[in-house]
């Protein structure tokens, strides 16, 4: 397992913490996908894209603040975190603010770079007005030891497209192959659950580095994080979001914002892992979340995390647990599960597969005449059980109307409905999934009532 964009040329945006990393990230993307704000640290995990110029792409990487004062707990983890992106980087992109003017902190950072052997741009950042750009010449910038700031403005998008011209120039001069762009799906597998049940570690799991900090402190995650994952010759876009839990729980500012963005991910998604604690209960945040994977027509897996610590396993314990999550997360029925340790990285290779599985079975499209034939059994087994109304139900047709998730029409004699009773709309899913499959996906039905009588 790899991150696929390791393959290609690759910058990285260094800095201390508010300088506008993350917006320049965003505008050199062209995305959101890095939370901006005030708040000092938001950015604690390095964050990777692909930038499209010129008809061509590179991998730009984006990484937390740099602080001095403090190395205990998450600065020590985001020195760290930068330290790797700078080891892959081919090109380094320091950046400054031009309207606070360099800072002590900027100075122990370009002392840091002037030994890098990688070629270092530094960029002047927040030079959206013409009196801020021509500061870029003051004498303080010498300090840096580095070269003059290039004025620039992940706000207004200002200088961009030079930088990215030199930057073009500069792979090519180290002989880097820049790819064409070439539009292709790839899934969408987000990494959903609980705050501390262990998310991030599977994705670290999944991808065999540290790629996310991990804590047991919860909301160390506090926006999601795409990485594109390649797997026996097969590419993944992995999504770790932040943990969400019970709304009167929820603080205001970052936290609220994270999850905000986590439900966007999941509703955008291909497929959601929902990640538990195998040594707690399933708790009410848990089945809500469940409901809100199926109501969102996304596929699901459950992954039950921390299987290593459950003592004294029986034989049948992986069978009993199974029973339980079903019996508590009614759901969504259809999802496989999966017990795992990301600790010791047990069974995290069963994923691939899983995903494989659930992708195909969302694009699954069944014929009309093999719905026919399948409705017309069903029917001699099991006469359609009538729900409002005084009329029996009759159906006439079941036709699939849409994939992804899959989407069947039924087709219903009279001018209401309703008159089909839910107990056997579950029969019918029931028995479709035994016929067809659809293993993994939801199953969704609409009916409509028929033009003849």
């Amino acid at each position: 397992m790899k991150a696929v964009e390791s393959t290609l040329p690759t910058a990285v945006l260094i800095g201390r913490a508010n300088v506008g990393k993350s917006t320049l990230f965003n505008r050199l993307t062209e995305t959101r996908h890095a939370m901006v704000s005030a708040v000092l640290g938001t950015t604690r995990d390095r964050k990777e894209d692909k930038v499209l110029w010129r008809g061509r792409q590179f991998r730009l990487i984006d990484t937390g603040g740099l602080e001095f004062e403090d190395d205990t707990g998450f600065n020590r983890e985001i020195t760290r975190q930068t330290e790797i992106a700078i080891e892959e980087a081919d090109v380094i992109l320091f950046v400054l603010d031009m309207k606070e003017g360099l800072l002590p902190q900027d100075s122990k950072i370009s002392a840091i770079l002037q030994n890098v052997k990688q070629p270092v741009f530094v960029l002047g950042n927040k030079a959206e007005k013409a009196s801020i750009r021509s500061e870029a010449h003051d004498p303080q910038w010498y300090k840096t030891g580095l070269e003059l700031p290039r004025p620039v403005s992940g706000v207004k998008g200002v200088g961009l497209g030079d930088l990215l011209d030199d930057i073009f120039a500069e792979f090519e001069k180290q002989g880097k192959i820049l790819p064409l762009f070439k539009e292709n799906t790839v899934p969408h597998i987000a990494i959903v659950g609980e705050p501390n049940v262990g998310k991030s570690s599977i994705v670290n799991a999944i991808l065999g580095e540290e790629r996310f900090i991990t804590s047991p402190i919860a909301h160390t995650t506090r926006e999601p994080n795409d990485t594109l994952v390649e797997y026996d010759d097969k590419h993944y876009i992995i999504i770790d979001t932040a943990g969400v839990r019970r709304k009167a729980r929820i603080e205001e500012g970052m936290e609220k914002t994270g999850v905000r963005r986590t439900m966007s991910t999941l509703r955008n998604a291909d497929i959601a892992v929902l990640v538990l604690d195998a040594t707690k209960p399933i708790d009410h945040q848990e089945k809500r979340l469940a409901g809100v994977i199926r109501d969102a027509g996304v596929g699901c897996i459950v992954v039950a995390n921390k299987w290593d610590l459950i003592d004294n396993k029986e034989t049948n314990a992986v069978r009993d647990y199974e029973n339980y999550v079903r019996g508590h997360l009614p759901f969504i029925p259809f999802a496989p599960i999966l017990t795992v340790s990301a600790k010791e990285r047990q069974r995290i290779h069963k994923l691939f597969p899983l995903f494989d599985t659930i992708v195909k079975e969302r694009e699954r499209i069944i014929d009309d005449n093999a719905l026919d034939k399948f409705l017309k059994q069903i029917i001699v087994k099991h006469k359609p059980a009538r729900g409002k109304g005084v009329a029996h139900p009759v159906i006439f047709r079941l036709k699939q109307i849409a994939s992804k998730p899959p989407k069947f029409e039924l087709v219903i004699k009279g001018k209401r409905t309703d008159v089909l009773h839910p107990s056997y709309l579950r029969f019918l899913e029931n028995r479709l999934r035994e016929r067809f499959g659809f293993i993994g996906t939801p199953v969704h039905f609409h009916s409509r009532p028929s033009k003849r009588s």
